[in-house]
């Protein structure tokens, strides 16, 4: 959940389900590459020490890329203010000084990328639109919602898991660049969420997308963004998602379940992280009890059917649980699926971790049977 100005044009290139090259803010012309990396072509990454005593349980290609972040040497997120935290490297810069020490070839990308900036409440924001390069559309609209505990990170970072949807659904992925706290607190990021999403259902059309089959997808905040995208277009009465997959999202507030005692110590994330970013975003921690943040304390009825994604090895994991047990209660149709031996932040690194492959494929799945 870390983020970091990222130095190289590489390091935003994808590490997708397609293992797609890099993309930029504007249009590409790059011709599309039908080579296909799969990644075992990471099989051979060792982990250099055994296993943290968080993280038992750790595959081995997981653990190589925790051990390549601690490297760096950055400072606890949790100690920093939210400037110097922004300037941390990432699990992003880790798999992708991996995969360019490993001779891990990164094909060339299956979709073009535009910069688009909308006016929102009181300011703009950023959006990064990916387009197939294959077929004419209309296309699949997917609304993509990074993490960052709302506070850190950017479309670069998350790069990966936007690219790897749109070339594994087909479909026109528009990632949003919410405005971030403390700088602008609570509920700026949910706000600016939602207003993107009514941009992208009243611009489908001038997107290539069809305007009757438009989903979200978040991760970790942006899981919390993606349902309460949901919600907030049910509850204005505008086409709701239909479907939304919300991977590891911040879903209650109570730092006390089963699985923050548990990984408490983690990485890249860890209790004392979500603290920090609690204490950032919100105004007040009484804020922490609105059903924004504590999706289990929300109207839930009347939501898509969902997908859930966790990982094991993740304070967040039981939020996950939670959520999928209270959306079931309130009658929305719920997938959910855990992937062992991993942690928070896995989803975008299939380059490296067959986990991660497994999860974007599955995501993809069931967006594609969602869209049919």
């Amino acid at each position: 959940m870390k983020t970091h100005t990222l130095k190289l044009s590489a390091v935003i290139c994808g590490m997708a389900v397609s293992l797609a090259a890099c993309t930029s803010n504007t249009k590409t012309t790059t011709t599309t590459d039908s080579t296909i990396i799969d990644s075992t072509a990471a099989a051979g990454l060792k982990p250099a020490g055994p296993a943290p005593e968080w993280g038992k349980t750790i595959k081995p290609e997981m653990q190589t890329v925790i051990e390549k972040l601690a490297s760096y040497g950055d400072k606890p997120i949790e100690t920093l203010s939210a400037t110097d935290a922004r300037k941390n490297h990432t699990p992003t810069d880790a798999v992708m000084d991996l995969v360019k020490q490993n001779n891990i070839t990164i094909p060339t990308p299956k979709v073009d990328t535009m910069g688009k900036d909308i006016d929102v409440s009181g300011g703009k924001i950023h959006l990064r639109v990916y387009t197939p390069k294959e077929g004419k559309g209309p296309y699949p609209l997917i609304v993509y919602y990074h993490g960052g505990g709302f506070v850190i990170a950017n479309l670069d970072v998350y790069n990966a898991s936007a690219q790897g949807l749109a070339e594994q659904v087909g479909a026109v992925v528009v990632s949003v660049a919410y405005r971030l706290a403390p700088e602008n607190k609570f509920p700026t990021a949910h706000n600016d969420a939602f207003a993107a999403y009514e941009w992208a259902v009243k611009n489908a059309v001038s997107l290539k997308a069809d305007p009757a089959k438009i989903a979200v997808v978040g991760e970790s905040a942006g899981g919390n963004l993606a349902a309460n995208v949901s919600i907030m277009a049910r509850d204005k009465h505008i086409m709701i998602p239909v479907h939304e997959v919300l991977v590891y999202p911040i879903a209650q507030s109570d730092m006390n379940t089963e699985s923050y005692k548990m990984y408490e110590k983690a990485k890249p994330l860890n209790k004392a992280m979500m603290g920090w970013f609690t204490e950032k975003y919100l105004t007040t921690m009484i804020e922490a009890q609105n059903p924004k943040i504590s999706l289990v304390n929300a109207n839930l009825k009347g939501l898509p059917p969902t997908t859930i994604i966790t990982a094991e090895i993740d304070p967040l994991h039981d939020d996950g649980v939670m959520l999928a047990d209270k959306l079931k209660a309130a009658g929305v149709k719920v997938d959910n699926k855990n992937y062992e031996g991993v942690t928070h932040e896995f989803f975008g690194m299939a380059i490296l971790v067959p986990e991660a492959k497994a999860a974007q494929a599955y995501a993809a799945d069931q967006l594609k049977a969602a869209f049919k």
